[in-house]
């Protein structure tokens, strides 16, 4: 197959669609597809990487004020309708809908399939906006509507969990086909020996022998990274647990001062962004726990690496977070703003490390499920099918038009 992607984000930049949109890129060039990937270039001038069956080109871009580290496609029709013009997919694979109409106009000229994950839905995007009273319902029912314009041009909708997929059914009278997001169990697992254990805390500053609470993930307000000081904060009270907040964004001056005022300073780690290169598999692999308090994620690529990892999980049940966190198997679910509630799941982890070991391994075992190559190989077979069915529909209505 020959198979386009169209992103927003892409590495460098980082997020979870990000990821798991080159996570698929490479994958299928690695699978013998031939791959195209049109996203915003992460400098100030496009540029294009070639590898072996993949051409990654990085178009025209400019800064994102809202968020530390990213940039945004300029006007992109006339290279993106070029680029695909020359490549030739047998499918289009967007994971960007504010762009993705330019994929719309192509696969329409083209008569070939396109998809798009949907890794964001309206009520996630209205939580960057101000509270200011009926400004948030007013831009979800406004993004709703534009949902439901373009989810009836596309081939198909893919939702990344149950949650997400009916909720966009519901919303928009068109069913979305439920594929999760992978995680790379090659990269993160729960081995790790003592002597790169000790290596990891050493390169932190982290001490040895003491609990680790660890976060990773942007310091946006969204976020909500500030209930996590504070609920840790309570439940370092009683333990000699260290916290560990893996991440870059706006509120990261906000949260350093949070945990001074909290009077934990000297026991809060901000190393800022840290990748798989920087060692990021072995920080979630010294961790005690993973803890996040996001009410708006789509999946949370995060906790599938954390359950990869082996580790027990405190987080909110929002969203479709419980499809990942189930409360009392695998990690504690709070009620969303209740602070104290994540602290007395926090409290429980440490004080009964076998309990926690024992919740880590069942989230060892729920993350097989979403392994990168099974995820890999279902999108393979959709894209087949969708093709099928394309071809299928051009050969009807040729044969109505000769009839």
């Amino acid at each position: 197959m020959r198979i386009a992607y169209i992103a927003q984000s892409y590495p460098p930049m980082i997020s979870g669609a990000a990821l798991f949109a080159r996570e698929m890129a490479e994958g299928m060039a690695s699978r013998g597809h031939q791959v195209l990937v049109l996203a915003a270039s992460d400098r100030s001038q496009p540029y294009t990487v070639l590898h072996e069956n993949l051409k990654v080109l990085r178009l025209k871009s400019f800064h994102n004020p809202m968020r530390v580290g990213q940039r945004v496609l300029y006007y992109p029709r006339t290279t993106i309708l070029s680029a695909l013009q020359e490549f030739a997919p047998d499918i289009i694979h967007t994971h960007e809908p504010l762009v993705s109409w330019v994929g719309l106009e192509y696969s329409k000229q083209a008569n070939i399939p396109i998809t798009l994950t949907m890794h964001m839905l309206p009520w996630f995007v209205t939580a960057y906006l101000p509270h200011i009273p009926g400004i948030r319902a007013t831009a979800e029912a406004v993004s709703w509507m534009y949902v439901r314009f373009m989810a009836r041009k596309f081939t198909s909708l893919i939702a990344t969990t149950k949650t997400a997929s009916e909720a966009v059914t519901k919303m928009t009278g068109v069913q979305a086909k439920t594929i999760q997001c992978g995680i790379n169990m090659q990269i993160f697992h729960p081995r790790l020996s003592s002597r790169l254990e000790s290596a990891t805390r050493k390169k932190l500053s982290l001490p040895l022998n003491v609990p680790i609470i660890l976060h990773v993930g942007r310091l946006d307000t969204e976020k909500r990274v500030d209930r996590i000081v504070q609920a840790a904060a309570l439940a370092m009270r009683e333990s000699n647990a260290h916290l560990l907040i893996v991440g870059d964004g706006l509120e990261k001056t906000a949260l350093i001062k949070l945990s001074q005022s909290l009077g934990i300073a000297d026991r809060v780690y901000f190393p800022g962004f840290l990748s798989v290169r920087d060692g990021l598999p072995e920080i979630y692999r010294i961790a005690s726990m993973f803890v996040m308090a996001s009410e708006i994620e789509s999946q949370g690529i995060v906790l599938l690496e954390a359950a990869a990892s082996g580790l027990p999980i405190v987080a909110v049940d929002a969203t479709s977070i419980s499809e990942v966190v189930h409360d009392g198997i695998n990690g504690y679910l709070a009620q969303p703003g209740d602070i104290q509630a994540l602290c007395t799941a926090i409290t429980k982890l440490l004080r009964s490390p076998r309990k926690a070991r024992q919740m880590g391994r069942e989230s060892l075992f729920l993350a097989k499920n979403y392994d990168i190559l099974h995820i890999q190989k279902l999108h393979e077979q959709f894209y087949r099918k969708l093709m099928k069915q394309k071809h299928t529909a051009r050969a009807t209505t040729k044969e109505n038009l000769y009839a």
